[in-house]
């Protein structure tokens, strides 16, 4: 299993979790972002950076992903196309995605950017805080070490 990060907003609470899991397991990582991130050093770490541009980042991810792998991203349409590679997708706040749940996040998401486009003013998410790192670190765990360890 590789796992990926869509780096594009990748909260900075969730690198020292995610770089600790990599080094932990020798987790062959690869980090996907239209702009210079970091998680930390790592040999297990490779970065790639994509021309500026909607959607560039996760394209890439689509293309590299097997069956089995894992993606952290908050990107919903991403996620669905991950899920329906036969891949893995968890977001920043710990939810895993699933072919159980994929379509309504992205019903739900859909609805909201129609509510939006209408000039409907709707609250964002609530901002990211340690609780939710707490919960990432807390599925993360879990998922690897199901899917990781022996």
């Amino acid at each position: 299993m590789r796992l990926y990060v869509d780096g594009d907003a990748f909260p900075n609470l969730l690198k020292p979790i995610v770089l600790r899991s990599i080094e932990r397991l020798s987790l062959q990582a690869v980090v996907v972002s239209n702009k210079r991130i970091s998680l930390g050093s790592s040999m297990h770490i490779e970065y790639k950076i994509v021309d500026q541009g909607a959607d560039k980042a996760d394209d890439l991810i689509a293309e590299m992903i097997e069956d089995g792998d894992l993606v952290i991203t908050a990107d919903i349409p991403l996620a669905d196309r991950i899920i329906s590679q036969n891949a893995h997708a968890i977001d920043h706040r710990g939810e895993l995605y699933s072919v159980d749940n994929i379509k309504q996040y992205l019903a739900m998401r859909n609805l909201m950017e129609e509510i939006r486009d209408s000039g409907e003013m709707t609250r964002g998410p609530k901002p990211f805080g340690t609780k939710d790192a707490h919960q990432f670190a807390n599925q993360l765990h879990k998922f690897l070490t199901k899917h990781c360890e022996k």
